[in-house]
């Protein structure tokens, strides 16, 4: 009869060996189709908050008659084409709110964010650029006051930019809260090249102090 032989244990496992299974550990952990054991951490520039853009929104009866919806959807249309223009051209930021009033003649906006519109020949983005315009402060703020009350815009910048677009001898000229070239006082200045323009300018008069 042989000898009994007590079975052998395994030694415990060396740090050599500890630091060979955490390798391969690590390497099915990367291996393709397999999670990873800790998500990866965020690349700084993915946490950032996105740039300041205009936003708006409508002030909607809660049972709108049909004269009411008619108007919500063409002021719809009109607002976001003036927003996206600008969002696309500018980086401007501004808070609307949106009514419509039947009292109002034909459309207006203020400082404080609101804009109205009333008549329905202005519910079109030529009306919504232009009363956007009000509400970043185009005849409406006290820098306004300071640089475009003499009936001449004094600032630098929008200046320079609209000497770009017609020539060495344009000015933009000011009054009664309005500004010329490229202000689409009325329908008839309305093109998309003006309409581009206006955005860029309203931007530069920011910057001039606006």
């Amino acid at each position: 009869m042989s000898p009994r032989v007590s079975p052998r244990r395994n030694p415990a496992p060396t740090w050599r060996n500890k630091a060979v299974m955490a390798a391969l550990a690590a390497a099915v952990l990367a291996g393709p189709g397999v999670a990873q054991a800790a998500p990866a951490a965020v690349p700084a520039a993915q946490e950032q908050v996105a740039a300041a853009g205009i936003t708006w929104t409508l002030e909607r009866a809660a049972n709108p008659t049909q004269d009411q919806q008619t108007a919500y959807n063409l002021i719809t249309s009109a607002m976001n084409a003036a927003v996206a223009r600008y969002n696309n051209l500018s980086d401007l930021g501004k808070n609307i709110t949106v009514r419509y009033d039947p009292g109002v003649p034909t459309a207006d906006g203020s400082i404080n964010g609101t804009i109205r519109f009333g008549n329905r020949g202005y519910m079109t983005e030529r009306t919504a650029l232009h009363e956007i315009a009000h509400t970043i402060g185009v005849g409406t703020s006290s820098g306004w006051s300071s640089l475009g009350g003499g009936g001449t815009w004094r600032g630098a910048q929008a200046t320079a930019l609209v000497k770009q677009f017609d020539g060495s001898g344009a000015t933009l000229s000011t009054g009664g809260g309005h500004f010329w070239p490229y202000g689409l006082n009325y329908d008839n200045e309305f093109s998309g090249t003006a309409a581009d323009r206006h955005v860029q300018i309203v931007a530069a008069m920011v910057r001039d102090g606006l």
